[in-house]
């Protein structure tokens, strides 16, 4: 029997690369997306992705997406309510569902503070790509036609020179010693643009790149043809 599973989507690499190997898999199906949007940016939370690209990406999945909205500077307390409700905005739709997965590569605190959040809600979590080397999946993401476009930096880890990117060989080689090939540490994030998740490309274009919080260097992504608002 089938296992049906939902998955969390980021609108990076690696959200697309893991919902890539559980459609390789007989024995599970993916059959919605959940994303968390903060509501005063009308972005994807952390990787600052408009939320029309979220839903163009979505589209080109061919799967449903649910949205669970938060506020800017959340709390915790309140960002797991947020998540909660969406959970259960599933089970609802997917009556038998109770598998999250997540693209998590490497942090086993990250990994168990999934675990325990699901767990509290009746969820349990799935993470296929965890453990895996990561300059082999990054090159294996490559070698499969996958693109992105690092969207985020944290100039305290890359330089912000690297925002606005293409996650390509050519980036790989460029990275720093120490920087981990598929940014797991936090260095950068990632907006997929086209790959063998998606069933045609995203055009985007690339707007400016802002450093918030002293920080992170953002590069704004367009679909092609939407009109150019700030925010």
């Amino acid at each position: 029997m089938t296992q049906k599973i939902l998955l969390a989507w980021s609108g990076g690499k690696d959200a697309a690369w893991t919902l890539h190997v559980l459609r390789q898999r007989a024995d599970v199906e993916v059959v919605g997306l959940l994303t968390t949007v903060t509501a005063d940016y009308d972005r994807i939370a952390m990787h600052g992705i408009r939320r029309d690209v979220l839903h163009a990406q979505a589209a080109a999945t061919g799967l449903p997406l649910l949205e669970s909205v938060i506020p800017s500077r959340c709390d915790n307390d309140t960002y797991e309510h947020a998540f909660a409700a969406t959970l259960a905005e599933a089970r609802t739709r997917w009556p038998s569902l109770d598998t999250i997965a997540f693209g998590d590569l490497l942090l086993a605190d990250v990994r168990a503070w999934r675990e325990a959040l699901c767990d509290r809600y009746g969820w349990k979590i799935l993470t296929p790509l965890f453990g895996m080397d990561t300059t082999a999946l990054a090159d294996e993401m490559v070698a499969a036609g996958l693109e992105a476009q690092l969207c985020c930096v944290d100039t305290q880890q890359l330089d912000g020179g690297f925002s606005g990117g293409t996650f390509d060989r050519s980036l790989l080689d460029a990275l720093p010693e120490g920087c981990d090939p598929c940014g797991e540490n936090g260095e950068f994030h990632t907006l997929l643009t086209r790959g063998p998740m998606l069933d045609r490309p995203l055009q985007v274009v690339r707007g400016e790149t802002v450093l918030r919080d002293g920080r992170f260097a953002f590069t704004d992504f367009l679909l092609a043809g939407a009109p150019h608002t700030a925010g």
